[in-house]
């Protein structure tokens, strides 16, 4: 439960970290994990929304409902693409590239899940 307060400080956090490091390591990654550049240039981009949203979010006292359960959706949704996208490169892409798709999809299926689970409480700042 000490969690909560500064869950979409994680959230957030978390996802502008992903999204730079993806993004300054986009060639390198792409040969690592043997995927095309293009598609990791979006999973940064993407991390990049996910993070401006839920700082959007963490910043504010009051949280309409709305916006909490949109990111939640949202995280769950990403939760989903990531395990749909290394059964789609399964084969194709490294080992190191499996471990970093199934770990974001676990660690933002976690996000969602505590998100959902706390939307009342995230929505007054408590």
């Amino acid at each position: 439960m000490r969690l909560m307060p500064y869950l979409l400080w994680i959230d957030s956090g978390a996802a502008f970290i992903a999204g730079v490091l993806v993004l300054l390591l986009s060639s390198w990654l792409s040969e690592v994990y043997g995927v095309p550049r293009a598609l990791i240039v979006c999973s940064g981009v993407a991390n990049l929304i996910f993070g401006a949203y839920s700082g959007t979010l963490a910043r504010r006292a009051n949280r309409p409902l709305g916006m909490i359960v949109l990111l939640a959706a949202a995280n769950a949704a990403w939760a989903v693409l990531c395990v749909v996208a290394a059964v789609m490169l399964a084969g194709r892409i490294s080992g190191f590239g499996m471990i970093h798709l199934v770990g974001e999809g676990v660690f933002v299926g976690a996000l969602a899940g505590l998100e959902w689970r706390w939307r009342d409480r995230l929505v007054a700042g408590r």
